[in-house]
């Protein structure tokens, strides 16, 4: 029940409300549950000679963009960590241009990086279901912008969504 209750729109900045309504009504933590399999999935079905393709000149590849979706639940994941066990002090921001142009992602099969995805949203759930009201209501700053812990679950849930949705209408 906990993690039905959607953040108000005091939990996070304006900017990630796109994410966070692409979220459908329900458990939010079943929601993360059911797309690292469906992630992992949709990675698996993709050909490994289509790594490297790009819908249009100066876009991501898909293997970049599978690279952008997991560093994002790395950073996301560790702002969930550092808020929920209490920490003090803001995090910086992510600069997803700087981090793209410095990740080896075009080194790596789809199949890998598929692998990682779902050790990384596995390691991340294991950690999210044993919190409590208390721990989704924590707070903290990154990149400037308070968060709620509830509110950064469901901006993953959100964010992944979205680029599995680009995926599919613009690569596949």
């Amino acid at each position: 029940m906990i993690f039905e209750q959607r953040p108000a729109t005091s939990e996070y900045a304006s900017f990630y409300s796109g994410y966070v309504s692409q979220v459908p009504e329900g458990s939010v933590l079943e929601v993360l549950s059911d797309q690292q399999a469906g992630v992992r999935d949709l990675v698996r079905g993709i050909p490994e000679d289509k790594r490297d393709y790009r819908y249009a000149e100066g876009k991501w590849s898909i293997g970049d963009v599978l690279g952008h979706v997991i560093d994002t639940e790395r950073v996301f994941g560790y702002r969930v960590l550092h808020f929920a066990r209490g920490a003090s002090g803001a995090i910086p921001g992510m600069d997803q241009d700087d981090f793209a142009a410095n990740a080896p992602y075009g080194q790596r099969s789809l199949s890998s990086l598929a692998a990682e995805w779902e050790m990384l949203r596995g390691a991340n759930l294991e950690q999210y279901g044993v919190f409590d009201e208390a721990v989704l209501n924590r707070t903290g700053t990154a990149s400037g912008v308070l968060f709620s812990v509830r509110a950064l679950l469901f901006i993953m849930a959100g964010h992944a969504a979205h680029h599995v949705r680009v995926l599919q209408e613009r690569y596949l």
